[in-house]
């Protein structure tokens, strides 16, 4: 008996429904002006509401996606809501988040130029305009990550494979970076094996002097020091010209960490915080968090890509025709294989809309974020904990504890009035405004504020 087709693959009657149901879904939630902030349900609850979903004939499209709408849905933050100002934000662009339909609907891959040469190329236009931007040399590039956790672990992977290139071979590796450092660069290390030189401040700013005085004190065993563009707990911008001159006289590989704070140089009033970034060996920054793409993406990029091609290309037989050409395959830039071509959803909104909206919004958020900062410092009962660089804004209630900026999250959260969650520094817990969103406002912020009277 001839086997039938597949009801998951063919065109049939109930899959013409199914996609218009997903499609009509996504329609309404793009185009929705009012979506709620929601917020977490506990997971016995989830259980009871949802019930059991996957069963052996199925519960069908209509109901598996009520179940999402109604009951998963709101159960989950709306990170793209102007109100949500806790982590780092997402605020992906209508033309970016709409044509991630189009990425997933198009069945593309973007591992490598054999299979998905067209996307690779217009992932490429982004990166070779991100790396203009930072100064970076006309053969700078990379390839689109999933998030900067894994675009610093793939640039410390090529940098100690660079420095083994050059004959070093020490007893025990180290990564110089600061005190301030995103947590991924301890994870990396952890991965690596390799320990990590964390060079404390007064201020949370990694500079020069400090990084030339840890080189010293460990030369020979250092393969990368990594600044960092813009914290995401305060939104600091390392002394990067610095570190940059003391990576140079050692022959160390420089790495910025611009995960979240290094689209900042897009905006003419941030621009000169990040001079020294033309000289890095490679860079991050995340188009899902100020570059408004949706999740997930990280760009990467190499100074020199054959160094980062050297070390993650994956040998097998099965990828011969591959790996045996200078096809430009993403795969080797970093630690995957299988990618999917997350690069594009930013390459549309950006050929969309041009980078001139990209600047006006990166430097509104800024404004907005020195704007409110100046309502806290006029503020009795507020203390500012720092002026903001870029768009963290950091503050405290004056004598609150911990448990006092507990209660007034949640309940922000469950008056659905905003989501902002309780940080520290030092050993004080503080309250954190990240802002990036265009749509947030300043009265959404001083809203939020009155809540602490």
């Amino acid at each position: 008996m001839t086997a039938q087709p597949s009801r998951m693959h063919d065109v049939t009657p109930e899959t013409r429904a199914i996609v218009d149901l997903v499609l009509d879904y996504s329609h309404r939630r793009l185009l929705s002006e009012d979506t709620p902030l929601d917020k977490p349900l506990a997971a016995a609850e989830l259980t009871r509401l949802a019930g059991r979903t996957v069963t052996e004939a199925g519960i069908g499209a209509r109901k598996a996606l009520g179940l999402f709408e109604h009951v998963l849905a709101p159960s989950c933050i709306t990170t793209d809501d102007p109100r949500y100002l806790s982590f780092i934000p997402s605020a992906p662009s209508k033309a970016a988040a709409a044509f991630d339909l189009v990425v997933s609907a198009s069945a593309l891959y973007g591992g490598s130029w054999l299979e998905g040469a067209g996307a690779v190329h217009a992932e490429n236009e982004v990166l070779r305009w991100l790396a203009d931007e930072f100064g970076l040399p006309a053969g700078a590039g990379g390839v689109f990550v999933q998030g900067g956790t894994l675009g610093n672990l793939s640039a410390l992977v090529a940098a100690r494979e660079a420095a083994r290139e050059q004959g070093l071979r020490p007893d025990r590796w180290r990564v110089v970076c600061s005190a301030e450092a995103h947590s991924s660069i301890a994870s990396a290390a952890r991965v690596m094996d390799v320990e990590v030189v964390a060079v404390p401040s007064d201020d949370g700013v990694l500079r020069g002097e400090a990084v030339r005085a840890a080189l010293e004190e460990h030369q020979g065993s250092v393969f990368a020091v990594v600044a960092t563009a813009g914290s995401t707990n305060f939104g600091i911008v390392d002394d990067i010209a610095g570190i940059a001159d003391a990576t140079a006289a050692h022959g160390v590989w420089l790495h910025i960490d611009g995960a979240y704070g290094l689209a900042a140089m897009l905006s003419p009033r941030t621009r000169d915080l990040f001079r020294g970034v033309e000289r890095a060996d490679s860079v991050i920054v995340d188009p899902h968090k100020w570059l408004f793409a949706p999740f997930d993406a990280c760009a990467l990029i190499y100074r020199d890509p054959e160094l980062g091609r050297r070390a993650h290309t994956q040998h097998a037989e099965y990828l011969d025709t591959l790996t045996q050409t200078s096809d430009w395959s993403p795969s080797d830039f970093a630690a995957h294989l299988t990618r999917r071509p997350r690069g594009l959803p930013l390459w549309f909104s950006l050929a969309t809309y041009g980078a001139g909206v990209y600047r006006d919004a990166i430097t509104s958020a800024i404004d907005l974020a020195h704007e409110v900062a100046d309502v806290i410092e006029a503020r009795p009962g507020f203390t500012l904990v720092r002026r903001p660089q870029l768009g963290v804004v950091v503050f405290e209630r004056d004598g609150w504890e911990k448990a006092d900026y507990d209660r007034w999250s949640a309940k922000l959260l469950d008056d659905q009035h905003a989501f902002v969650t309780p940080s520290s520094h030092a050993g004080r817990t503080n309250a954190r405004f990240a802002i990036l969103n265009p749509r947030t406002s300043l009265a959404h912020l001083t809203g939020i504020l009155d809540t602490m009277a």
